[in-house]
C-alpha cells in the first residue's frame, strides 16, 4: 500500500533581528598621552589620522567620546586590546562598551 505525501508544508516562523550593537567609549585621564590615544584610535579602531586627532581632542575637552559602534564580540575585543596596550605602556586609559539604545 502506498503512502500519500501531503502537499502542505509546515512553515516555521523565524523572527530575525539585527544583532545588538555596542558603543565603545574612551575616557579622558591626566596621564595617558595624546599621542598614545591617537595611536590607539588609528591602529585599533582604524580611524584616519585626522579623525583620530579630532576624537582625541573631543575626549580631552568633553572627558569622553564614543569611538565606534560594533557587535558585542568586536566591541569587547577592541576594548580589551586597547586596555592591554595602555597597561603595557603604563597608562590608565579607560574604555567601556555599552549597549546602544534601541
Amino acid at each position: 500500500m502506498e503512502q500519500q505525501q501531503s502537499s502542505y508544508k509546515e512553515k516555521e516562523r523565524i523572527d530575525l533581528r539585527e544583532p545588538r550593537r555596542f558603543k565603545v567609549t574612551i575616557f579622558n585621564d591626566d596621564f595617558t598621552t595624546m599621542e598614545f590615544v591617537v595611536n590607539i584610535l588609528t591602529n585599533i579602531f582604524y580611524k584616519s589620522p585626522t579623525e583620530a586627532e579630532a576624537l582625541m581632542l573631543k575626549v580631552h575637552q568633553s572627558q569622553s567620546a564614543v569611538v565606534g559602534v560594533y557587535s558585542y564580540d568586536i566591541a569587547r575585543s577592541k576594548v580589551q586590546k586597547a586596555t592591554r596596550m595602555a597597561r603595557n605602556e603604563g597608562f590608565p586609559l579607560r574604555l567601556t562598551f555599552t549597549p546602544e539604545e534601541e
